[in-house]
């Protein structure tokens, strides 16, 4: 099934940014859903072995989702994601940040901005992600730590949670 889906990722290192394509086989709402509601988001965001756990999440303009990615050992990282706008079934943006358990911000590491819209293919869903940075470096590091490598698999779960939900 994964085989005929699209997927594309590249780097745009001259504008800071990172753009996803992503084509998943189910419709804009349910992808929506699992995109926007905390306890779907826990069964597929973080790459395996790993589990996302939200803490608090307030999906509207103006709130945020504090979640951890814990890892096999109980390991805990976090991050914090301030939801900017928000239009339901059509797009979203936020700026993610890692942070502490209480959503501190980490400056030291990098920092983007998300906006992330979702479309129609016939009975499946693009969902077409834009990071940007606010210097190369940060975009570089993000990359160094295994993000395209960690968004496929957590990608890659969702695909897993959509067929077995059918």
């Amino acid at each position: 099934m994964r085989s005929n889906l699209q997927f594309d990722f590249s780097v745009d290192k001259e504008n800071k940014r990172i753009v996803i394509k992503r084509e998943f086989a189910a419709d804009v709402p349910t992808v929506w859903d699992a995109y926007t509601k905390s306890d779907i988001l826990d069964q597929w965001w973080a790459p395996k072995p790993w589990k996302a756990r939200t803490k608090k999440m307030d999906f509207r303009d103006g709130g945020q989702w504090l979640y951890a990615m814990v890892g096999p050992n109980g390991e805990e990282h976090w991050s914090l994601a301030n939801y900017k706008n928000i239009q339901p079934h059509q797009r979203y943006s936020a700026e993610d940040a890692f942070c502490d358990a209480d959503g501190n911000i980490n400056e030291v590491l990098p920092q983007s901005k998300w906006e992330v819209s979702f479309s129609k293919i016939g009975s499946n869903t693009l969902v077409e992600y834009q990071i940007s940075f606010d210097d190369l470096s940060q975009l570089e590091d993000i990359i160094k730590m295994g993000f395209k490598e960690g968004i496929t698999m957590a990608m890659d779960g969702l695909d897993e949670l959509l067929a077995s939900s059918k």
